[in-house]
C-alpha cells in the first residue's frame, strides 16, 4: 500500500493565516525595545569582556589588551567557570585543553600550564572566590546600560536587537505550526532568512547551522529506515517482538512500545530508538487494513504518537539519557559541590519513568478511538509474508549487520572519544549517515530508494528547529525570558520552595518544546540554582532543582520540533502538527504535577545525602 502524504506538503500558502504571524512578526520587532532586553544584551555581548578586564586587573595587575596569552587565558576561563557558577579555584584547576575547546578559549598546552601554576602557586582559595564574587557582581549589578560608553551602548543595542529578533522569530514559527499555513519545510527556511535579513547571522553561518550533526542522525536514521522497509528487514523484528501476544489487540500492542522504549531510552539515545521503532509501527499499520477498513488514520496516529512519547518520557531516567541530565549535574557540581552519582540519580528519577509509562499510556489511548482494535490480520499477513521470503537472504544479512554496527557506534562513540579510542568525536550523525552509505556500497538499496522512501521535508524541518533553538539560546532570548518570568513572579510569593520548583519546571517545559532540551536545561538552570542557593542555602532543594529542571526539560511533548522523536514520527506521513497537542497538552500538565507530587513527597522524605530539608 502506497504510504500517505505528509499532510500540509501538497497545500499551498492560507495567506489570510499567514498574515496573523507576520503582522506579529513585524509588530513584535518595531515595538519599543524593553529595558530587560537591553540589559541582556548587554551581559551577553558587553559584560564577557569587561568582566575578563575586571579579572585581569586583579589577579594580574594590567588591563585584558596588556595581558600576555597565558593570563588573558586564564581571565577567559575564569569568566566561563563564572557564567556555569563555578567560582571555586578547585574547578579551576580542573579545566584542560578539551573543555577549553568546547568554549572557543584559544591556549595551548603550555600556555594552560602555565596559567593553572600561577593560580594554584600565588592565589590563595579564598582571594580566588572573593575577586570571582566581584567579577560576577560586576557583570549582574555593576554594569548598566545608561552608564556605558557610546561603542559599548552600540554593541547591547545590537544584542537587544537580536534578542528581539529571536522573540519575534518565535511567536512566528509556533503559530505557523500550529496553523499549518505555509507548508512546514518552508518554515524551516523562513527561519534562517529571517535571521540573514535581520543581520543576527551570516549567510555562511546559517549555511553550516543547517547541517547540524543532529540533523545528519534524522537523515540518516529516515535512510536506514527505507532500508530496512526494502528489505523486509522491518517484518521479521515486527513479528519478533509480538508473536506471543496471546491477544494483539491495540492498547496491548502501544503498551508493549512504552514498556520497551521508555526504560531504553533512560540509557541510549531516545533519537536512534525511535528510527528503529518507525517502520515497525508503520508496519504494523499497513498491514492491519483490509477492504472493510481501507484507511484508518487513528490507529497510524496512535502507533507514531506512541513511539514519540515512550521516547520522551524515558530520557530523565539515567544520566546518560540525555545532555539536559548532565548538564544539570555539572551545574550543580560546580556551583555547590554537590555531585550526584549516576546510580543515585537513576534512584530518584527513575520513579518518574515508572509512574508516567501507565499515565501516558491511558492518555494515548483516551486521545485517539482507531476503528481497528484487533491486529491479529496483521500479525497472520506477516507471517505468511515472513514464509514465503524464506531464509534470511544476503540483503538482509547486510541490512541487519550494518544497522548492529551503527547502533553500537551510536552508543559507545562518545564513550571511546573519552577514553582516547577514538582520535576524535564522530557524532551519531556522522555515523547515521555512514551506515546510510554503507547501505549503498553493499547493494542494500540504490539511490533511487532512499529518493522515494525519506521523507526530506522532515530532515529540513527539524534543521530549522534546531537554528531556531540555538537562536534563543546564544543571543540570551532564552536566558531573556527564564529571567523575566521569574521576576515576575517573585512578588506573588513563587521565588521558594515548592512554588519556585514549580515556577522552574513549567518554564522549562514551555522552553524545551521550542529548543532543544540541552539549551532549554542550561537556560533555566543557572537561575533557579542561584535563587535555590539563596532562599535555601546548603540544602536537599539544592540537587532537588537541579534534577526537577533536567526531568522538567524532557517535556517537548506539543510541537513536532520539540525533539528528534517528535520529527522522526513525523516523517512517516500520518500525522499532523495538531495531534502532538492532543496528547501534549493533558501530558505537559500532567507531567508537571506528577514531578511535583514526586519532589514534595517521594524526594522529601528521602532526603539527599545527609543534607537538611528545606
Amino acid at each position: 500500500m502506497e504510504k500517505k502524504k505528509a499532510s500540509g506538503y501538497d497545500k499551498y500558502v492560507d495567506w489570510k493565516l499567514f498574515s496573523i504571524p507576520v503582522v506579529l512578526f513585524f509588530l513584535i520587532l518595531f515595538l519599543p525595545t524593553p529595558y530587560g532586553m537591553k540589559d541582556v544584551g548587554m551581559e551577553y555581548n558587553v559584560g564577557p569582556g569587561a568582566v575578563v578586564n575586571r579579572l585581569c586587573q586583579d589577579f594580574f595587575g594590567e588591563t585584558s589588551s596588556d595581558v600576555e596569552q597565558w593570563q588573558l587565558a586564564a581571565a577567559q576561563i575564569m569568566e566561563q567557570n563564572m557564567i556555569m557558577g563555578a567560582l571555586t579555584k578547585s574547578r579551576y584547576l580542573k579545566r584542560d585543553l578539551k573543555w577549553c575547546g568546547q568554549y572557543n578559549i584559544k591556549v595551548d598546552s603550555a600556555n594552560l600550564k602555565r596559567a593553572a601554576t600561577y593560580i594554584e602557586s600565588n592565589v590563595s582559595d579564598e582571594a580566588y572566590l572573593g575577586m570571582m564574587k566581584n567579577a560576577l557582581e560586576l557583570r549582574k549589578e555593576g554594569l548598566k546600560y545608561e552608564n556605558l560608553n557610546e561603542k559599548d551602548r552600540k554593541t547591547a543595542d545590537k544584542g537587544a536587537w537580536k534578542i528581539k529578533v529571536a522573540i519575534a522569530m518565535g511567536a512566528f514559527v509556533v503559530i505557523c505550526f500550529l496553523t499549518e499555513c505555509i507548508p512546514l519545510p518552508g518554515v524551516a527556511f523562513c527561519v534562517g532568512l529571517i535571521l540573514v535579513f535581520t543581520g543576527v547571522v551570516s549567510r555562511r553561518e546559517v549555511a553550516q547551522l543547517y547541517w547540524d550533526d543532529a540533523c545528519w542522525f534524522i537523515m540518516g536514521s529516515l535512510m536506514f529506515a527505507a532500508a530496512f522497509v526494502k528489505t523486509g528487514v522491518d517484518k521479521r523484528v515486527c513479528l519478533m517482538m509480538f508473536k506471543k501476544l496471546a491477544v494483539p489487540n491495540t492498547r496491548w500492542i502501544t503498551l508493549i512500545f512504552f514498556l520497551i522504549i521508555a526504560p531504553l531510552a533512560a540509557f541510549i539515545s531516545d533519537h536512534a530508538l525511535a528510527a528503529m521503532f518507525l517502520p515497525i509501527g508503520m508496519l504494523l499499520y499497513q498491514n492491519s487494513l483490509n477492504d472493510e477498513t481501507p484507511d484508518d488514520p487513528e490507529l497510524a496516529k496512535m502507533l507514531m504518537i506512541a513511539i514519540a512519547m515512550a521516547c520522551n518520557i524515558g530520557g530523565p531516567g539515567a544520566p546518560s539519557g540525555g545532555a539536559r541530565n548532565v548538564i544539570m549535574m555539572t551545574y550543580l557540581a560546580d556551583m555547590f559541590g554537590i555531585d550526584i552519582g549516576y546510580f543515585q540519580w537513576v534512584t530518584y528519577c527513575f520513579p518518574f519513568l515508572i509512574v508516567m509509562i501507565p499515565i501516558t499510556w491511558i492518555v494515548v489511548n483516551w486521545r485517539f478511538k482507531p476503528k481497528i482494535r484487533s491486529l491479529a490480520p496483521a500479525m497472520n499477513h506477516l507471517r505468511n509474508e515472513i514464509d514465503k521470503m524464506g531464509g534470511w537472504s544476503t540483503k538482509q544479512k547486510w541490512a541487519l549487520v550494518i544497522f548492529v554496527i551503527m547502533v553500537f557506534g551510536w552508543f559507545t562513540e562518545k564513550s571511546f572519544y573519552n577514553m582516547g579510542i577514538y582520535p576524535i568525536r564522530l557524532g551519531i550523525g556522522v555515523i547515521a549517515v555512514a551506515g546510510a552509505v554503507a547501505y549503498i556500497f553493499a547493494g542494500v538499496v540504490n539511490w533511487r530508494d532512499y529518493q522515494e522512501r525519506v521523507d526530506w521535508g522532515v530532515v529540513w524541518l527539524y534543521a530549522g528547529a534546531i537554528i531556531f533553538g540555538r537562536t534563543l539560546d546564544d543571543t540570551g532570548a532564552a536566558y531573556w525570558l527564564a529571567r523575566s518570568v521569574i521576576d515576575l513572579l517573585a512578588p506573588l510569593g513563587m521565588d521558594s520552595g515548592l512554588p519556585l520548583l514549580a515556577t522552574s519546571n513549567g518554564l522549562t517545559a514551555i522552553l524545551t518544546n521550542l529548543m532543544a532540551d540541552g539549551p532549554a536545561a542550561a537556560a533555566v538552570g543557572p537561575i533557579t540554582l542561584n535563587m535555590a542557593g539563596l532562599v535555601h542555602p546548603g540544602s536537599t532543594y539544592l540537587p532537588f532543582m537541579a534534577m526537577a529542571t533536567a526531568i522538567a526539560s524532557s517535556f517537548a511533548y506539543c510541537l513536532i520540533i520539540g525533539t528528534p522523536p517528535n520529527a522522526i514520527v513525523y516523517a512517516s506521513g500520518y500525522l499532523e502538527p495538531k495531534d502532538y497537542l492532543r496528547v501534549g497538552i493533558p501530558m505537559f500538565f500532567v507531567a508537571n504535577i506528577v514531578l511535583l507530587c514526586m519532589t514534595a513527597f517521594f524526594w522529601a522524605a528521602r532526603g539527599f545525602s545527609g543534607l537538611p530539608g528545606f
